[in-house]
C-alpha cells in the first residue's frame, strides 16, 4: 500500500502506509461484533485470516455470519461468564459493545444505556485478563468531551486533553469516559495492552438506517430519499459535527492495534460541517431542491470537531474520505435498501420522518431470562 497525501488544515499531510499483518488463525473475540463497525472490523479481521469470535445479543441485518465471523455466540455481554467463556483463547479482545443510537435514543434512555454499558465494559475487561489476552481495544466517543467546550458552532476541534476536568453530555458520555479510564487501570495492573479511541460519528453503508436508534447521516440519507415536498431537521441545524466514514473507523482501529501507542486518541475526521450543509449534499446526489422544515427535537452540543495532531504524530495517519464521497455511497446505499422494502409491499410513507425512542427497559427484562445459545462454526 502505497502513500497517500491530503491537505489537513493548511498542512500537507502524508499517511504512511499500513499493511495488516496476517492473522494465521490468531483467535480474536469481538464484543458487539454483530453490529455496524463490529461487523466491519470482524470481516476485514477474518479475510485477513484471524479466527473471528462475535458476541452479540442481536444478529447481524445485513452480513451473513461466515462472511464476518468464524464463530458466531448469540448471548448477552453483561453475564460475566458469557464474556470468559467467549474470549478463551483470545489473544485481542475488543469490545464494540453498547446500547447506542443516535440523538432520538441516547437523549430519553440514559438509564438504560448507563447500566447495560457500564457492565459489559466491566465484563469483557475482566474476561479479557482472566483469559490472559494481551491487547484489549475499547471504542469510545467523542460524547466524552466536556461539554462547555462544545458551545460554539466554530468549534477548533477537541484535543484528547479537553476530556478533563470531565462534564460530558449526557450518561452515554460519561460511562464512556469511566471505561476509558477502568481499562487504562486494567492496563496499568496487568500484562494487557490497552487501546482506545473516541470515534466521532461514524456512518456508511450496512448500518441502522430507520427505527429511532439510526444516526443523523443515515436519517438524512433517508428523509431526502422519501421526501416530496420538504425535509425535516431537528432544531435550527447550525449545530457542527465533523463524520467518519466507515472505511476509515476500521483503518484507524487497525493500524491502533497494530502500534505501539498507549494515548487515548481522537479517530475522526476535521471536516466539519452544520447539519443544513450535510442535507443538502444528500440532496446533491439526485439533484433535489426541497425547502427545509425545522423542527424540535435533540440536537445535542452546538459544534464538535475533530483535533488530530496526536493521531498523526502517534500513526502518522489520519482519517481522509470526503463527507461527500462517504456519503455518496451512504445515500445510495440506503436508496435501494428502501427499494426494496417497497418492492415487498413494505409501508414507507413515514420514513420521510424521524422519531425519539421512548425509554424503554426491555434488554434489562431479558437479562436473566435464558438466551438461546448458538455457535456457527
Amino acid at each position: 500500500m502505497s502513500e497517500e497525501s491530503k491537505v489537513s488544515n493548511g498542512n500537507v499531510v502524508t499517511n504512511a502506509s499500513f499493511i495488516l499483518p496476517a492473522g494465521n488463525g490468531t483467535k480474536v473475540c469481538i464484543g458487539g461484533g454483530a453490529g455496524f463497525i463490529g461487523s466491519h472490523i470482524a470481516k476485514r479481521l477474518k479475510e485477513n485470516g484471524y479466527h473471528v469470535t462475535v458476541v452479540d445479543w442481536k444478529k447481524n441485518q445485513f452480513m451473513a455470519v461466515d462472511e464476518f465471523c468464524d464463530v458466531f455466540v448469540h448471548d448477552d455481554l453483561r453475564k460475566l461468564e458469557v464474556a470468559v467463556e467467549s474470549c478463551l483463547g483470545c489473544k485481542h479482545v475488543y469490545n464494540l459493545a453498547a446500547e447506542m443510537g443516535g440523538m432520538g435514543f441516547i437523549c430519553s434512555n440514559e438509564s438504560v444505556l448507563s447500566w447495560s454499558n457500564t457492565a459489559i465494559s466491566m465484563n469483557l475487561l475482566e474476561a479479557a485478563r482472566r483469559c490472559g489476552a494481551s491487547q484489549f481495544f475499547y471504542a469510545s466517543s467523542a460524547c466524552a468531551y466536556n461539554e462547555a467546550k462544545q458551545e460554539d458552532t466554530n468549534n477548533p476541534g477537541l484535543k484528547e486533553s479537553d476530556a478533563w476536568p470531565a462534564r460530558p453530555q449526557d450518561m452515554y458520555g460519561l460511562e464512556k469516559l469511566y471505561s476509558e479510564e477502568m481499562a487504562l487501570t486494567y492496563g496499568r495492573d496487568f500484562n494487557m495492552e490497552i487501546r482506545i479511541a473516541r470515534f466521532h460519528n461514524v456512518y456508511g453503508p450496512r448500518g441502522t438506517w430507520k427505527g429511532g436508534r439510526e444516526k443523523a447521516p443515515a436519517a438524512f440519507c433517508r428523509k431526502v430519499i422519501t421526501s416530496t415536498s420538504e425535509v425535516e431537521i431537528w432544531g435550527d441545524g447550525k449545530q457542527t459535527r465533523s463524520f467518519t466514514y466507515i472505511d476509515d473507523c476500521v483503518e484507524g482501529v487497525l493500524r491502533l492495534m497494530n502500534s505501539d501507542c498507549k494515548d487515548v486518541i481522537n479517530l475522526g475526521t476535521t471536516e466539519m460541517v452544520d447539519m443544513i450543509s450535510f442535507v443538502k449534499c444528500a440532496m446533491s446526489f439526485e439533484n433535489k431542491n426541497m425547502p427545509l422544515k425545522y423542527i424540535e427535537g435533540p440536537v445535542g452540543v452546538r459544534g464538535r470537531n475533530s483535533n488530530n495532531d496526536l493521531i498523526r504524530e502517534k500513526l502518522g495517519w489520519e482519517p481522509s474520505i470526503s463527507i461527500v464521497d462517504g456519503l455518496r455511497k451512504t445515500y445510495f446505499w440506503i436508496k435501494e435498501e428502501v427499494e426494496k422494502e417497497r418492492r415487498e409491499g413494505k409501508i414507507t410513507n413515514n420514513y420521510n420522518k424521524s422519531e425519539v425512542v421512548e425509554q424503554v427497559d426491555d434488554s434489562l427484562m431479558k437479562l436473566g431470562n435464558p438466551v438461546k445459545r448458538s455457535k456457527l462454526n
